[in-house]
C-alpha cells in the first residue's frame, strides 16, 4: 500500500470513528448539572470537550496541577532519534475548551460522601457528578538506588519519564549501540501503561546495534514479570518467536527491585529469591500505581490491584461500583485492559453516553469491551498493529487490509504519522 492510498484508508477510518462516537449528531441536553474532571490528560480533556458538546447549562471543571499536556505515545519516538522532545509537549490551553473552567492545581482529598474535592490552599470544589481521569504515578522510589538525574548517563534510561527523559534515553542507547555490551530491558509487575512499551523499546535497540552492524557486539536480555511476554496469548506467542529469532535472552519471573549504577548490576526478585543481573545499558520501569489521591481515597477497589489503587468500576460502563455519580477513566480505572490512549478513545464515549443518561433519569446501553491497542514496533519501518479485547481476541480496526501479527510498513506508519493527529482529534472530541 502506498503512501496515497495509506492517507485515503486513515481519512475513511476517521470519518467513521467520528460517526460512531455519535458527538456530532446528538442532541445537546439541557442541564445545571456541576461536573468536575480530575485530570486534563487525554481522558480528562477529551471528555471535558464532548460534554460541552452535548450539555447547555452544565458547570464543568478540570482540575489538574500539570503544567503542560503531554503526548506520551510519542515518547518511544523520541527515545528512538526520531523525534524532538517537544514532539510530546503542547499547553493545556491548546485543547481546553470554551466554557469550561479550569483549576490548575493538584486535588489533595476525595470525600465521595460530602461529594467534595479538597484543594491545597483553596476553597473546595463541590460536583454533582466526578469523573476521575488523572492518570497513573510512576512509582520511581520502588527501585532501590534509582534516581531520574542518573537517566542518560552510565548507560540509564527511562523512557517512560517524560519527553526530555526519553531523549537522554536515545542519547544512552545511541551510544550504547555503537559500543556494545549487555541491554536488559524489565517491565514492572503492576498494572502499567502501554505494557507494549517495554518491548518496543527492546526490538528499537535491537535493530538499532543491527543497523550499526555492531549487533555482534550486543547481548540482549529480557526480564518478565511472569510467565510470558505479553498478555493476550497469540500475541505472547509471535513476541516469542521474535524475541528467539533475533537472539533476545528472555528471564522469567524477574521483577526489578534495586539498581547499582557503579557495578552496573540490576537486583530482581524471583520465586527463588533475589538475584543480580548485569547491564551496560538499561531502559528503567517504575512499578506504576494510582496517585495519592486516589490511593488514599475510598474509591479503589479494596480485593483487587491491591496497593495499586485503581478505582473501582464497573468495566463496562465505568461507573464507580458504590458511588453511582462517580466515574473513571484513562489510566486510573480500575479494569482489566485499557491503559493506553487508544483504549482512552473507547472508554470516553462510553463514559459520555452513560452520564448523560444519568442525568437525564435514563439509562444508556454504551458498554466499553476492553478495547485495547498496541502499535507494537518490531524494528525501524515495521510494526504489529495488535488490537484486542477484554476476551483477549483480537480486533482488528482494518480486518483485511492490516494483519495484526504482521511486521507492516503501513503499522508503522500508523504508529509514527497517523497516531497523533487520531489523539489530537480526540482531545477536540472529534474522535
Amino acid at each position: 500500500m502506498n503512501r496515497r492510498a495509506l492517507l485515503g484508508l486513515l481519512a475513511a477510518g476517521g470519518v467513521a470513528s467520528v460517526a460512531a462516537s455519535g458527538t456530532q449528531a446528538a442532541q445537546t441536553v439541557n442541564t445545571s448539572a456541576k461536573i468536575v474532571i480530575l485530570g486534563a490528560g487525554a481522558a480528562g480533556m477529551a471528555l471535558a470537550n464532548r460534554l460541552n458538546t452535548r450539555l447547555n447549562g452544565a458547570d464543568i471543571t478540570i482540575i489538574d496541577g500539570r503544567p503542560r499536556h503531554l503526548y506520551q505515545p510519542g515518547f518511544t519516538l523520541i527515545a528512538a532519534g526520531l523525534k524532538p522532545a517537544d514532539y510530546s509537549v503542547s499547553s493545556n490551553d491548546t485543547w481546553l475548551p470554551r466554557g469550561v473552567n479550569f483549576i490548575n492545581a493538584f486535588a489533595s482529598e476525595i470525600d465521595p460522601e460530602s461529594k467534595l474535592l479538597r484543594i491545597a490552599g483553596q476553597e473546595d470544589v463541590a460536583y454533582d457528578y466526578l469523573i476521575v481521569a488523572p492518570g497513573l504515578k510512576l512509582d520511581w522510589d520502588k527501585i532501590e538506588g534509582f534516581s531520574l538525574d542518573m537517566v542518560g548517563e552510565n548507560g540509564i534510561g527511562a523512557v517512560y519519564a517524560g519527553p526530555e527523559y526519553a531523549a537522554k534515553t536515545w542519547t544512552a542507547m545511541d551510544k550504547f549501540t555503537d559500543e556494545g555490551g549487555v541491554a536488559l530491558f524489565t517491565r514492572p509487575a503492576t498494572g502499567m501503561k502501554c505494557a507494549g512499551a517495554p518491548l518496543k523499546y527492546t526490538f528499537l535497540t535491537d535493530d538499532y546495534a543491527r543497523r550499526k552492524g555492531n549487533r555482534g557486539k550486543v547481548e540482549m536480555t529480557y526480564a518478565a514479570h511472569n510467565n510470558g511476554l505479553f498478555g493476550v496469548p497469540i500475541v505472547n506467542e509471535k513476541v516469542r518467536m521474535l524475541f528467539e529469532d533475533r537472539g533476545v535472552d528472555v528471564h522469567h519471573n524477574h521483577v526489578m527491585k534495586a539498581i547499582d549504577p557503579v557495578k552496573k548490576l540490576a537486583t530482581f526478585e524471583t520465586p527463588e529469591g533475589d538475584t543480580e543481573l548485569p547491564y551496560d545499558f538499561t531502559n528503567v520501569i517504575p512499578p506504576q500505581r494510582a496517585p495519592d489521591v486516589i490511593l488514599n481515597s475510598a474509591l479503589p477497589w479494596a480485593d483487587k490491584w491491591v496497593g495499586q489503587g485503581w478505582v473501582e468500576v464497573d468495566q463496562y460502563t465505568l461507573r464507580h461500583n458504590r458511588y453511582p455519580e462517580i466515574f473513571a477513566c484513562g489510566d486510573v480505572a480500575g479494569v482489566p485492559k485499557g491503559k493506553t490512549a487508544a483504549s482512552v478513545k473507547w472508554q470516553v464515549p462510553v463514559v459520555e453516553e452513560q452520564l448523560i443518561a444519568q442525568i437525564q433519569g435514563q439509562e444508556s446501553d454504551a458498554r466499553y469491551n476492553g478495547y485495547t491497542s498496541c502499535p507494537l514496533i518490531t524494528k525501524i519501518g515495521r510494526a504489529m498493529l495488535v488490537e484486542f479485547d477484554y476476551n483477549n481476541n483480537l480486533v482488528p480496526s482494518f480486518p483485511g487490509v492490516i494483519a495484526p501479527l504482521e511486521e507492516l510498513w503501513i503499522s508503522w506508519l500508523m504508529k509514527e504519522v497517523a497516531l497523533k493527529a487520531t489523539y489530537n482529534a480526540m482531545l477536540r472530541g472529534r474522535a
